[in-house]
């Protein structure tokens, strides 16, 4: 019976080590912007295709001059 009370003691001090680092990341800013990271690497090769094409048209447009 005394080992369930050690191990109830280390797993709520373990807890409270989790909650303590969550609160820190919180209070740090890591969780403010969720939604940019997921989409930015879609946005910028979206961007970079744009750049290519409008250089192509102006390259076509160019030798046709």
């Amino acid at each position: 019976m005394s080992a369930i009370y050690i191990l109830i003691f280390f797993s709520l001090i373990i807890a409270v080590g989790f909650l303590i680092a969550f609160f820190v990341s919180v209070k740090s800013g890591q969780y403010d912007d969720t939604d940019s990271p997921a989409v930015r690497m879609l946005i910028d090769e979206q961007a970079e295709k744009e750049e290519k094409e409008e250089e192509e048209k102006d390259d076509d447009l160019n030798t046709y001059n």
